[in-house]
């Protein structure tokens, strides 16, 4: 990866010889490694086990966790904030799972759609709930530094299954709460 890297600095016209990017080539390999460790990791693996019966019925919210990914597009960053919500039916997951759930998904190069319906996907099928929803609002720097140059943009998706998706008073709930 590092020669790869080297070359593609030299065809941007830069020295690759200088003292600022001797260590680039390694640096920006080992950063890119970090970026998309979400490729060699499960989300059975980050569970663990950590599922409890439990006769709680009301809406678990875990809001603001900080979500940092990278566009497949154009592989420059976009980064905010994701919302989840799940229905439990008898059965309960660790709390930290679920930010960890989204680090999964997110550490890979993605389109943001598809990143809140992974998650969501992913949390109904390890906890069965009656329920899941997933909000995701992201300043994509795709769209802020280059093409449209829109740097006060947010994107907003959403991903409901369950009752989310059927029972409007849930949904209005969930969507009211995250707010």
């Amino acid at each position: 990866m590092e020669n790869l890297i080297k070359e593609l600095l030299m065809k941007l016209g830069e020295d690759t010889e200088r003292e600022g990017l001797l260590k680039t080539p390694s640096r920006v390999a080992k950063s890119l490694k970090f970026l998309t460790k979400g490729y060699g990791e499960s989300v059975e693996e980050v569970v663990n086990g950590a599922l409890f019966d439990e006769k709680f019925d009301e809406m678990v919210i875990i809001r603001d966790i900080d979500l940092f990914s990278m566009c497949e597009h154009h592989m420059l960053p976009f980064f905010g904030k994701c919302h989840i919500a799940y229905l439990p039916n008898k059965k309960i997951i660790g709390l930290s799972k679920i930010p960890r759930i989204v680090d999964i998904f997110a550490r890979r190069l993605q389109v943001q759609e598809r990143l809140t319906t992974q998650i969501a996907e992913a949390i109904n099928s390890a906890v069965e709930p009656y329920g899941v929803a997933v909000t995701i609002e992201a300043t994509h720097l795709c769209t802020v530094m280059r093409g449209v140059e829109k740097q006060n943009s947010v994107a907003i998706t959403n991903a409901m299954l369950g009752k989310f998706k059927t029972d409007p008073m849930s949904r209005s709930e969930y969507l009211s709460m995250i707010k």
